[in-house]
């Protein structure tokens, strides 16, 4: 998911009581909740390392132990720091402490999980993906649910009215000018805000915010078992319709779309080829082919030898649909790799790279 998501996940964690377990019990939840990303350092440093190392370490087994015991350290560091500039004894408590620190760094991978770009969660002792396929990675759904809570509390001082309000502004902005939200979803969204925005400022001193924010994870999970339901239909509906065209289909992805509940982008992978299809439960073709299909490529030596150039070994460890494409040069072979995800046209940023070999299947 993405960082505005986490950050309200952790932030309405805190509205459910446990924000007076202890002091600094809010920044342990809120930076708990990012902790992993940590690992989005390596963006600014290489895109293939950032393919090969995102979602990996910081994600797995022993970093939800790890992060939350550093965070720990730091936030008491900073608790004492802080005492004795002001005088005062240190207020926090390291047991619950570490105890917040480790809910809101467990629940990172597995708001991840629920999207098709997946998650090692047994890192470093297996390197497999799981992908919930889900979630679209930006759920405006998300955000209005977990919003909710952390608005109503946080928003006692005119400057955090205004910080709200251009958030707001921003984010629907973003969602209504989207070329691919449906006017349905533009619609609800402009209703959850005017909603929460006359909560605010009909009942903003109530003290009954720990309910809401319950409710609100509540209706989250539920959200999520849905989701999770429609997008499990869906690969099974798309596995009868193949087989009514008799093709046997391998892998299937059942990709959920921005603000549509209703709406899955499918990759299904034969022996030979990518099928890109789309479900939609509202429209008057349930199944339906949204583009031509790709051939998945060859496999041979020439394939092989490009994968051990270093430049895409992230890439080989990332790729969950990939596509090879071989040409013969002057110099050798140009071989062009893809993952069907987000890469099914040549030359798109994400997912895509090109190994030049020479005659004897060198990198060059």
């Amino acid at each position: 998911m993405d960082p505005i998501a986490h950050t309200l996940f952790g932030a309405t964690l805190a509205e459910t009581r446990l924000k007076a377990l202890t002091h600094l019990a809010i920044p342990a939840l809120i930076l708990g909740a990012n902790a992993p990303d940590i690992d989005a350092i390596t963006m600014l440093v290489d895109r293939d390392l950032s393919l090969g190392f995102r979602r990996g370490w910081t994600h797995g087994v022993i970093a939800m132990f790890v992060l939350p015991a550093v965070l720990t350290v730091l936030l008491l560091l900073f608790d004492r720091i802080s005492a004795k500039v002001l005088g005062q004894a240190p207020r926090a408590k390291p047991g619950f402490l570490f105890l917040l620190s480790f809910l809101a760094v467990l629940s990172h991978p597995l708001l991840d999980w629920l999207n098709t770009y997946g998650v090692r969660l047994l890192m470093p002792f297996d390197s497999a993906w799981f992908y919930g396929d889900a979630l679209f990675i930006v759920d405006p759904w998300v955000w209005l649910l977990m919003s909710a809570t952390v608005v109503l509390a946080h928003s006692r001082s005119q400057e955090s009215i205004g910080a709200w309000l251009l958030l707001g502004v921003v984010l629907t902005v973003l969602i209504t000018s989207f070329a691919g939200a449906p006017v349905g979803t533009r619609l609800l969204w402009c209703v959850g805000v005017a909603v929460i925005s006359w909560f605010r400022w009909k009942w903003y001193r109530t003290k009954k915010l720990d309910n809401l924010a319950r409710a609100c994870l509540g209706i989250f999970a539920v959200y999520i078992i849905a989701m999770v339901g429609l997008s499990y239909l869906a690969e099974k509906q798309v596995v009868e319709w193949m087989l009514r065209r008799d093709d046997s289909p391998v892998t299937i992805m059942a990709s959920p779309t921005p603000g549509n509940p209703f709406r899955r982008d499918i990759v299904v992978s034969d022996r030979d080829h990518y099928h890109f299809l789309v479900v939609d439960w509202l429209a008057g073709q349930t199944i339906r082919i949204s583009r031509e299909s790709i051939e998945r490529g060859p496999t041979g030596p020439v394939v092989q030898a490009a994968l051990t150039a270093p430049e895409v070994q992230g890439m080989a460890t990332w790729m969950r649909f990939p596509i090879f494409a071989v040409k013969q040069t002057v110099f050798g072979y140009r071989v062009s790799i893809r993952d069907a995800r987000y890469a099914s046209r040549e030359g798109a940023a994400l997912g895509s790279s090109v190994v030049e070999l020479d005659h004897h299947l060198r990198v060059r």
